[in-house]
């Protein structure tokens, strides 16, 4: 039997598990896991943040469908992969994070750094675990993979002793596999059940969660809305499962991250079928009104999520591929046979709302209006690009005002919404799928809490651009009355400024960017962001740098945020830019 350290061992089951990319800070308690990565094929990046680092490993778990991987030493480098652990069991993101520790002999002697961050780890975990046995440490990487794509994806900390890191153990890895997963199915009479809820209503809908872009069931969900001919609303998480222009995408519905014809398609619906979605608060509101006048179906792979905000009239726990491939074979089964009703009537009205009830986006004004900075991105990026995006006004105003067109394409921490996210699921994302084009929306806030990571994208020539939405227009002004130097141009009248209601100065991401190795540029007049944003993303390919593009907007802006989503009316005017949707009569 081949004889290796623990280490050395566990780093072959990351290679047999797909893992090519990991993400992580070295220190002293992890440095043989390190040795054991020397002459693997696991490319390492070198972050600047454990946090980052965490950060990283979703936006390459989201963006590419595999593992993330972030490893650090002891002590304050597992308490800062926290957040990320957070935001990923939040989100049903897989990743796995690894950290040193304290010799086995030292753990209760309270040593340098000697912390049980397994103990730390175990509400934001599928599982946390301090290996204790160097012959344990394989199996447990094993197990950790069972566990982290099997029910509801999620994440894992392994936290590795020193010793026990160092151990020489007796490992096959050519014998070795990965673990069977486990993923739940429907019954037939669950299904069943469903086309008869279904033949019942007048006006239903599909509600498609980020649990069908996780079990990489996108092309079934639209096979299925097609078949049924059901207009299907996205949530937040599970935008881009059907194309923005297909004619049954019906919009988002919400109090924040929504469209005023999504809110009002819905409150026309009498029957809601949820794949792989949480019901989270944002997409509801008020669960009384929400559910009011409508039957449910929900189907999510995991038992405990059925029934957690509000009773469904159908629960069915399973996989969303295995239930989607289900509902398809049963649809055409059905539509063969004539036992579908007609939908067109209800489809019509869906696209007349959605042709209508548009909101304003062509704003010429100085300072710039969020909402015109999105115009611009949709029209400046393709139907490939990748958008990243976290927390804050801006994910609000992308939520309203972007286009989304493929799943994997909208890549957003739904639930936890930490500040500083951005950065470091860009360069997670383009580096779990090189050839797209990845794009961050950030605010100038979130922008400042991991601003050092662009130096990691600088170091390792991971290219993107970076929207960077401004709302310190004032607070720019205010900075050149008062003389400071500035690397730009402001031809802006200053009469009537009323200094006591700037705010806060604006901060010079031009120069911080630049210093870091990026490039940025700033934006004052709504002309000039096309233009910019074509000039950013052909340089970042040809340095293959991060691009930062700030847009300064007004301080305030306006963006519909209803306490329950019969709150539909908007503050801009609502404009009509697409012919009215033709609405038959026919009802079978």
């Amino acid at each position: 039997m081949p004889k290796m350290t623990a280490a050395e061992a566990a780093v072959k089951v990351l290679e047999s598990e797909g893992v090519d990319v990991a993400f992580g800070v070295p220190g002293a308690a992890i440095l043989p896991f390190y040795e054991g990565l020397k002459g693997s094929s696991i490319k390492h990046v070198l972050v600047r943040h454990e946090e980052g680092g965490s950060h990283s490993a979703e936006g390459y778990a989201r963006a590419g469908g595999k593992v993330g991987v972030n490893i650090g030493t002891s002590g304050p480098a597992g308490t800062n992969m926290i957040t990320g652990l957070y935001s990923a069991i939040a989100d049903s993101i897989p990743i796995l994070c690894i950290t040193g520790q304290a010799p086995t002999t030292k753990l209760h002697k309270e040593d340098f750094q000697a912390i049980d961050i397994a103990a730390i780890a175990k509400p934001v975990t599928k599982w946390s675990v301090t290996v204790m046995e160097g012959a344990q440490v394989p199996w447990a990487f094993r197990y950790a993979f069972q566990i982290m794509k099997s029910g509801r994806p999620g994440p894992v900390l392994i936290d590795l002793p020193l010793d026990v890191q160092k151990e020489i153990i007796e490992y096959d890895a050519e014998s070795d596999v990965p673990l069977e997963i486990f993923k739940p199915r429907p019954h037939p009479k669950q299904i069943s059940k469903v086309f008869d809820m279904l033949n019942e209503a007048e006006t239903p809908l599909v509600v498609a969660g980020g649990g069908v872009i996780n079990a990489e069931a996108s092309e079934l969900l639209v096979e299925f809305a097609e078949l049924i001919n059901t207009p299907v609303v996205p949530t937040l998480m599970g935008w881009g499962v059907i194309p923005d222009d297909h004619p049954l995408q019906a919009g988002q519905v919400g109090l924040q991250t929504q469209h005023r014809y999504g809110n009002a398609t819905f409150l026309q619906s009498d029957f809601v079928i949820g794949i792989g979605n949480r019901w989270a608060n944002r997409h509801t509101g008020s669960p009384e009104r929400y559910t009011a006048g409508r039957k449910f179906v929900h189907i999510d792979i995991e038992p405990n999520q059925i029934g957690r905000v509000f009773g469904p009239d159908l629960g069915i726990v399973s996989d969303a591929k295995v239930a989607l491939e289900a509902l398809v074979q049963e649809a055409r089964k059905r539509k063969q046979a004539g036992q579908l009703r007609d939908r067109s009537r209800w489809v019509a009205e869906c696209l007349h709302r959605k042709s209508t009830m548009l909101r304003r986006t062509d704003f010429d004004d100085v300072p710039i209006k969020p909402q015109r900075v999105f115009q611009e991105i949709n029209n400046v990026f393709g139907r490939d690009t990748r958008f990243v995006t976290a927390i804050g006004l801006y994910q609000i105003a992308s939520g309203q005002f972007q286009q989304v067109f493929k799943p994997r394409n909208y890549i957003i921490c739904g639930q936890a919404g930490p500040l500083g996210w951005e950065i470091s699921a860009c360069i997670g994302a383009k580096l779990a799928v090189p050839e797209s084009e990845v794009v961050g929306v950030v605010g100038d806030y979130s922008f400042q809490f991991l601003i050092e990571e662009i130096a990691v994208a600088a170091q390792h020539r991971v290219p993107f651009v970076m929207v960077l939405i401004n709302n310190s227009y004032l607070g720019l002004i205010r900075q050149a009355q008062k003389g400071y130097k500035m690397d730009f141009e402001v031809q802006l009248s200053f009469e009537n400024v009323n200094c006591e209601e700037i705010g806060e100065y604006g901060v010079d991401h031009v120069r911080a960017v630049e210093a870091l190795g990026g490039k940025c540029f700033r934006v004052f007049e709504p002309d000039g962001i096309a233009p910019k944003l074509e000039e950013a993303r052909v340089l970042a390919e040809e340095l293959r740098l991060p691009v930062v593009v700030e847009v300064i907007t007004e301080r305030k802006t306006d963006i519909a945020m209803g306490p329950e989503i019969d709150q539909i009316t908007e503050f801009e005017e609502i404009i009509d830019v697409a012919p009215k949707a033709e609405i038959t009569d026919k009802v079978a």
